[in-house]
């Protein structure tokens, strides 16, 4: 597994409670290992972790985290029974590419102000290619899907949009009917990263901006989270640009999802006070938001959504998360089978 410049705080907090990419390490990707690559890009160097599972498989997911977070989000290592999703994916029979999207994590951190969603959908673009044509040592994947979460889960729209290249995506954490005030909450939140000790002399400029300590729990947890997930969580946050928003936003918007003609999981949290609009009226339950979000998209997108109990935004962390990934699994069936 890739060590990243976070494992001393994921240490803490545990305590407390195109080109062709190139692979990291000499040895090859081997089945139930795995491996970490990385993917030259305009901008720099992205980097990921790609996990097969035991079996051969054919079929590859994509995941990439939203602004706020790192590959921890799917890769968490705190009771990860629970709340790993790429550990569970992986058992499930699918191989796992998780990686930071350019600025943050372990890949590289060009000038805040040059980042864009589309920047992130482009790299997304270059992995997308990498695994249908096989990197060194492992066969090509025949079916790839791509997963995000909230401003990721943009990025993957635009990236299947501009260049039909995915068998389907997974949304999480969005949905046409924003609440602006809480959204603005959360921009509130923000100020340097540099402000803070962890994200000094790690080549964040000025432009890059964090959460301040304390003020995740209130916008993406929802009721009954685990006090040490929120401890791991607040050690292992990161940085991003506000750069990054604007084109992001427009797909949650009507129109762009209308162009969809691959099928579509969309999946929020009961409680996400981002994504559920004034009063989580849309998250009331899974047939709401199918009936909320069918308008935005055509038949044939074969739309299906899942709505988890009382999480909040970061669904991958509620106790009760394996409820949703039940639910991926059973998606993907549905796509690779």
């Amino acid at each position: 597994m890739r060590t990243s410049l976070r494992a001393l705080a994921v240490c803490a907090a545990t305590t407390l409670l195109c080109s062709i990419p190139v692979l990291a390490q000499a040895d090859q990707p081997a089945a139930g290992h795995c491996q970490d690559v990385s993917f030259p890009v305009p901008q720099g160097t992205v980097a990921g972790t790609l996990c097969l599972p035991d079996g051969p498989t054919d079929a590859v997911m994509i995941l990439m985290s939203g602004s706020n977070y790192n590959h921890v989000y799917w890769d968490f290592p705190y009771q990860p029974e629970t709340y790993n999703f790429r550990q569970a994916m992986n058992r499930a029979g699918y191989a796992t590419l998780v990686a930071d999207r350019l600025g943050n994590g372990d890949s590289s951190k060009p000038p805040a102000l040059t980042l864009t969603a589309q920047t992130t959908a482009d790299a997304l673009h270059v992995m997308v290619q990498a695994m249908r044509h096989g990197l060194v040592g492992n066969a090509p994947f025949t079916k790839v899907v791509t997963a995000g979460h909230s401003l990721t889960s943009s990025t993957s729209m635009m990236e299947a949009l501009g260049n039909h290249d995915v068998d389907g995506i997974i949304l999480t954490g969005y949905s046409h009917t924003l609440s602006v005030p809480d959204v603005l909450g959360v921009i509130s939140t923000y100020h340097p990263a540099i402000e803070e000790p962890e994200f000094v002399g790690r080549g964040y400029d000025s432009s890059y901006l964090v959460a301040r300590a304390g003020t995740r729990a209130a916008n993406f947890y929802g009721v009954g989270y685990d006090p040490q997930v929120v401890a791991l969580d607040e050690a292992t946050k990161e940085a991003f640009s506000l750069t990054e928003y604007p084109d992001g936003l427009l797909t949650t918007l009507p129109g762009e999802s209308s162009l969809l003609n691959i099928p579509v999981l969309l999946v929020d949290g009961g409680r996400d006070r981002l994504a559920c609009g004034p009063g989580f009226g849309i998250c009331t339950d899974s047939a709401t938001l199918q009936a909320a979000e069918n308008p935005y998209f055509t038949p044939a997108a074969k739309l299906r959504t899942f709505v988890l109990p009382d999480s909040g935004h970061a669904i991958n962390l509620a106790p009760n998360t394996g409820d949703y990934r039940a639910v991926v699994i059973d998606w993907m069936k549905s796509v690779t089978g």
